[in-house]
């Protein structure tokens, strides 16, 4: 959803589906929610942490995952989060 939601016209859209597709779905658990909420809660205004990023950063904790992003300035305050950059950008 995240990565649907500045798109500005369908092509955009339909690329992302394309590149997602073989990836497997993970939905948030009870725990997860409640962990998102607080951590939201907590680093939304101090840090600009935004919703779908406590929910996404809650479920990586949950199943002890890294986390890949170019996003480490707004996760780097959920506690517990692994995070790595998928690659280095080329300036």
């Amino acid at each position: 959803m995240e990565l649907i939601q500045d798109a500005q016209n369908f092509q955009p859209v339909k690329t992302v589906l394309k590149l997602i597709a073989p990836l497997p779905v993970i939905w948030p658990t009870q725990v997860d929610c409640q962990r998102a909420l607080s951590d939201f809660t907590t680093y939304h205004l101090s840090h600009r942490l935004g919703l779908l990023d406590a929910l996404i950063a809650a479920c990586a904790v949950g199943l002890s995952a890294t986390l890949c992003t170019f996003n480490v300035k707004h996760y780097r305050v959920v506690p517990g989060l692994i995070l790595e950059q998928p690659y280095s950008k080329s300036e």
